[in-house]
């Protein structure tokens, strides 16, 4: 996940070179892998810990804050990405370029702060 965020990070500042498409597709990997990762993350931890797994993606972020994995507030503020991914996944048609770029800052920090939260979880249990 760190290395999406960094490259997210990178399509945000321009970083990356190419036309517009290559850079739209880099922004849908991303952003949908992202909201994978979390997924899977976030229904695992829920499984081993409560062994009973998340009704859907939104839900296993509330869930994920209810065993301690990530705090509440940055469930409730992560949650909507999903409703983004599933866009992104599911497009029939062209996707809002504009949507998903304005999403970018937000899925940084926020990812961010839940690769932060994560790895603190796990340096807990490890100790």
């Amino acid at each position: 996940m760190r290395r999406l965020l960094e490259q997210l990070g990178r399509l945000r500042d321009g970083d990356v070179p190419g036309d517009e498409f290559g850079r739209r597709l880099q922004l849908e990997r991303i952003l949908s892998a992202l909201v994978d990762l979390a997924v899977a993350i976030n229904t695992h931890v829920v499984v081993t810990s409560r062994r009973e797994a998340p009704h859907d993606m939104t839900g296993s972020f509330r869930m994920a804050a209810e065993v301690g994995l990530i705090d509440p507030e940055l469930a409730a503020a992560i949650a909507p990405s999903v409703g983004l991914r599933d866009v992104i996944v599911h497009a029939d048609v062209d996707l809002d370029v504009g949507r998903m770029t304005a999403a970018v800052p937000a899925a940084v920090e926020q990812y961010g702060r839940y690769v932060e939260q994560v790895a603190r979880w796990v340096r807990a249990r490890s100790s």
